[in-house]
């Protein structure tokens, strides 16, 4: 009986190992799930930066432009 009584035991600890196993996965999948998410909000907001950054860009040099023919008209 102590034999299956072990058996007993160590298929107990495997399966309880099992579902912790299970349980980790579903919890990783979460995550990363909700990483790759944010991942991808993150890169949409730096293309939205970059392009506000050139558009700036460009409105400065433009004002530089003017600002220089008009102190050389001066």
């Amino acid at each position: 009986m102590s034999n299956e009584d072990n058996e007993n035991t160590d298929l107990a600890a495997l399966e309880s190992r099992v579902d912790e196993l299970i349980s980790t996965v579903s919890q990783l999948k979460t995550e990363n799930s909700a990483l790759r998410n944010q991942q991808n909000s993150l890169v949409t907001e730096r293309a939205v930066l970059i392009e506000k950054t050139e558009l700036a860009r460009t409105r400065i040099e433009s004002m530089i432009s003017r600002l220089r023919s008009m102190e050389t008209r001066s």
